[in-house]
């Protein structure tokens, strides 16, 4: 990624995709440092993400 993010100024920070695959498995990676997958496919990768940021964001709104 070679552009700023929304609030951001000064130098772009090194970025990373957060999908990637070994072999023929497909992961994401976390903030949290822990890599989530397999997955057959990237496809299954993003939606297996979009479960895992809602379940975050349930958590927090319980904690909060």
């Amino acid at each position: 990624m070679t552009t700023h993010r929304y609030g951001e100024t000064g130098s772009i920070p090194f970025r990373t995709g957060r999908f990637f695959n070994i072999g023929t498995n497909w992961y994401f990676a976390t903030r949290e440092a822990i890599d989530q997958g397999p997955f057959p496919n990237r496809k299954e990768a993003e939606f297996a993400l979009t479960r895992y940021i809602e379940n975050c964001r349930t958590v927090e709104k319980v904690w909060n």
